[in-house]
């Protein structure tokens, strides 16, 4: 039974993160889990992987839509490629619970957890590529904790989270429920002060639109629907030419930029014209050095007072994707892996990387860090993008691998949270859903619905300064756990 709660629990957070929102769901699931590892024998590694299955096998099932559908792979082997996912990064909460039951009594565990739990966190964010997607943190963007994002991102709300839902474990079998009490008044009653302050100023105004295709994956490199689907997009742009900056999502160009030359001069003409700018994704290859880029591409008006179109084939005013995705976009050991599945042979699975930091685009006078797809959820990658004159935070993205799967509103929820974490507004435009606009609060200020051809259009405020979070990154959270983690070590020696 204590095993079968645990894998429950686990199960359950996926009610905690979009599009359910459940927050509170947070602190009960990671509170039984802890409570069900002082039940179970042993130094607690089997609980906490079982904890992390039901996380993540409930949590990140939409992978299972990309590797059924697209992966060419019979039912029973994308089942296995999806569990052996599963089992692969409930590794981390497994090791985090064995280190807080192996060197800590359980009365301590409030204090050491949040320390391991980070540490874990961290190494899952960068191992094999990383994969930090479901961070408990996440779970809390409309939690009374989400004013501290801004002063400790979502890392160090994750181990705030983590710090109470142990606490709720723990104290009440030592009768400490005045400090129970204390612990979640003060941190919900801070997390909300806080909250009322304004780290960041509003600056300007801009009038931004932005366009969603609706292009069906199995349609998006076929080509004889290159000519329709640039067509597409001309025509629900034409409206919009107007707003001081326009956008197209992932790829939305479906030709290699050397192809798609007399097009893009096209655009760049008529983007002049009307006295904006456009940005777009498209794939760039060089074929002297057989190099693919996953591009973002500046179309028109570089700076307002420009006379001419800053567009030409491969001009420096573009960025290049940098994190790239495991199978998606790259095939490790690609020789072996290649010849097994159409899943490690998707069109356009060989790119190379861009660099870490780049230079921000501008468009129409306006500087913006741009993050496509996957990258969102790399805080340090977006925070080392983000400059004193940047105005706004750029995401595109092509969530149509995932068919009708809660993925799509998860990667939302992760663009609203590096809004509040850096004060900047967020541009989220997206082949098929979900396009929105987000403040720099956090707030979704309006959005277009999934799997639905469309525009939006919205005014959009920028920002100057920095929040705290931008200046120290994890530094202070790392501190932070760290001075708990030391003081728990202090206690349990003092009682030895």
């Amino acid at each position: 039974m204590p095993y079968l709660l645990v894998l429950l629990s686990g199960a359950s957070l996926t009610f905690a993160f979009a599009p359910f929102s459940a927050w509170p769901v947070t602190f009960l699931a990671v509170a039984v889990a802890v409570r069900q590892l002082l039940r179970t024998p042993g130094k607690g590694f089997l609980c906490g992987w079982l904890f992390g299955l039901g996380w993540f096998g409930a949590g990140i099932s939409w992978v299972h839509v990309s590797i059924a559908d697209f992966g060419g792979l019979p039912l029973i082997a994308s089942v296995g490629a999806m569990a052996l996912l599963c089992a692969y990064l409930s590794i981390y909460p497994a090791l985090a619970f064995y280190f807080t039951k192996r060197f800590f009594p359980s009365r301590l565990w409030p204090l050491a957890m949040p320390f391991f739990w980070m540490l874990l966190e961290w190494v899952r964010s960068w191992m094999l590529s990383g994969f930090p997607w479901l961070s408990l943190g996440y779970s809390q963007i409309d939690s009374p904790l989400n004013g501290w994002l801004p002063v400790i991102g979502e890392t160090g709300v994750t181990a705030l989270v983590i710090l109470l839902a142990s606490a709720v474990a723990v104290l009440p079998l030592f009768q400490r429920w005045p400090a129970l009490v204390a612990i979640y008044f003060i941190a919900f009653s801070s997390g909300w002060a806080v909250n009322q302050y304004n780290w960041v100023v509003r600056d300007k105004q801009y009038q931004v639109a932005m366009v969603q295709g609706n292009i069906q994956q199995s349609l998006r490199w076929v080509p004889e629907h290159d000519e329709p689907t640039m067509q597409k997009y001309q025509n629900l742009t034409a409206p919009l030419w107007d707003a001081d900056l326009i956008l197209w999502p992932e790829a939305a160009v479906p030709k290699l930029e050397n192809l798609a030359t007399p097009f893009l001069t096209d655009l760049n003409e008529q983007a002049v014209e009307h006295n904006t700018a456009l940005i777009t994704g498209i794939v760039n290859f060089n074929w002297e050095s057989s190099e693919a880029w996953n591009n973002l591409i500046v179309l028109g008006k570089k700076h307002r007072s420009d006379e001419f179109g800053d567009y030409s084939y491969f001009h420096n005013n573009r960025y290049s994707k940098h994190h790239l995705l495991p199978i998606g976009e790259f095939v490790p050991f690609e020789d072996l892996l290649r010849p097994l599945a159409p899943l490690f042979d998707l069109p356009m699975s060989s790119f190379s990387r861009g660099g870490y930091q780049q230079t921000n685009l501008i468009a129409n006078g306006i500087y913006l860090a741009p993050a496509i797809c996957f990258e969102i959820a790399f805080p340090h990658q977006v925070a080392a993008n983000l400059h004193e004159n940047t105005d706004m935070i750029l995401t595109v993205s092509n969530d149509a691998w995932f068919g009708h799967s809660h993925g799509p509103a998860q990667h939302l929820e992760i663009a609203r949270m590096r809004a509040k974490e850096f004060g900047r507004p967020v541009l989220r435009a997206t082949n098929n859903g979900i396009t929105a606009f987000i403040d720099f609060r956090g707030n979704i200020t309006s959005r277009l619905p999934q799997f639905e051809a469309g525009s939006l259009r919205s005014p959009v405020i920028t920002t100057r300064g920095f929040t705290p979070y931008r200046y120290w990154g994890d530094y202070a959270v790392v501190m932070l756990t760290s001075m708990l983690a030391l003081i728990a070590l202090y206690l349990k020696r003092r009682a030895s």
